[in-house]
């Protein structure tokens, strides 16, 4: 069989049917087999490269969720964009874990998002769960040339998610990326802030706003990760001092010994939450919490398995702060 002819690069690797008929691109070519057809009246080019096996399934379903919301892209009309979970994936920020049959969803089955602004059509199609915002302003941006639900309209329509879930997802649009030693990305532009949320939230009736508003109220700007957020509330919520976040530690002679993800400096309690990590940065993460310890911190490392039980959790953390079961306080 002759091999199908190349394909023009601006279509890029997934484009209307109407885009590449308008480039000259015959419907015969359109069925041959190095294209797929993702959605109605959309091709993309057959994947060769798969999603990566070394990431958890939360990594999983947000790249994932981001393939299919960038398969739909073709399909958006003027009015529609893309919200919800798929413009949290494009944004890159965390969310809650979709399971069937008590496992992770395949995240290519999982739905895209696609809002219609005021009266318009709303979108029909198999794969897709449609959305209307009668909001009289909606503050859309186009990364990779998609229409996005702005961060904080994508916040703010997420009032059917869980408490800790919207204030990992806050704590992410809002992180501050400070200056500090080996810190990732210095300077960068945070995605949105505490107030342009809020702002958003107010704006005209939103599901679930009760519960926006109490998660906008513990949204921190220097969370680096959902689990770190989600250990957090839980310390806040058992009564203990909020612990400081991601703080850098210096030794008597001045030199860097690690960034912590919580800390009470002042007791010299250190607080790391332990993922899964490859034997290499194990390794460094043992250096990092030795030095730690000679140096006098109380480090309280944090694995899954603690994480789901809070109660022994909260009990390490008051007595690495000299405090007894029935003794509690507010932030320091």
């Amino acid at each position: 069989m002759t091999p199908p002819r190349p394909l023009p690069a601006h279509l890029g690797a997934s484009f209307s049917v109407q885009q590449a008929l308008d480039a000259g691109i015959d419907a015969g070519r359109l069925r041959r087999g190095d294209l797929e057809t993702p959605f109605r009246g959309v091709r993309r080019q057959v994947r060769t490269s798969t999603v990566r096996d070394d990431l958890d399934s939360f990594e999983r379903q947000q790249v994932e969720r981001r393939i299919r919301a960038h398969e739909y892209g073709p399909r958006l009309r003027s009015g529609q964009f893309l919200s919800h979970e798929s413009a949290v994936a494009i944004w890159g920020g965390p969310m809650p874990l979709v399971l069937a049959d008590r496992r992770p969803a395949d995240g290519r089955t999982l739905p895209v998002h696609v809002t219609t602004l005021g009266s318009g059509a709303l979108v029909r199609a198999a794969g897709v769960r449609a959305h209307r915002l009668r909001a009289p302003a909606a503050r859309l941006l186009h990364p990779s040339g998609l229409t996005v639900a702005s961060p904080e309209l994508t916040f703010a329509g997420l009032g059917t998610w869980d408490l800790l879930d919207l204030v990992a997802l806050g704590d992410y649009f809002c992180r501050v990326w400070r200056v500090g030693y080996g810190r990732p990305d210095p300077g960068k532009t945070s995605y949105s802030t505490v107030e342009r949320l809020r702002s958003a939230v107010e704006l005209g009736r939103r599901v679930g706003a009760t519960r926006l508003r109490q998660a906008i109220e513990l949204i921190r700007e220097d969370s680096w990760s959902a689990r770190e957020s989600a250990l957090r509330c839980r310390i806040v919520w058992a009564g203990l001092p909020e612990p400081e976040l991601n703080v850098d530690v210096y030794g008597d002679d001045g030199q860097f010994l690690a960034c912590v993800d919580l800390a009470y400096p002042a007791r010299k309690v250190a607080i790391e939450y332990q993922g899964i990590r490859h034997a290499q940065r194990y390794a460094a993460d043992v250096e990092r919490i030795e030095a730690l310890r000679v140096a006098g911190w109380t480090v309280i490392e944090v694995t899954s398995v603690l994480f789901a039980h809070p109660e022994d959790l909260i009990l390490r953390i008051r007595r690495a702060l000299g405090r007894s079961p029935g003794i509690s306080s507010g932030r320091s």
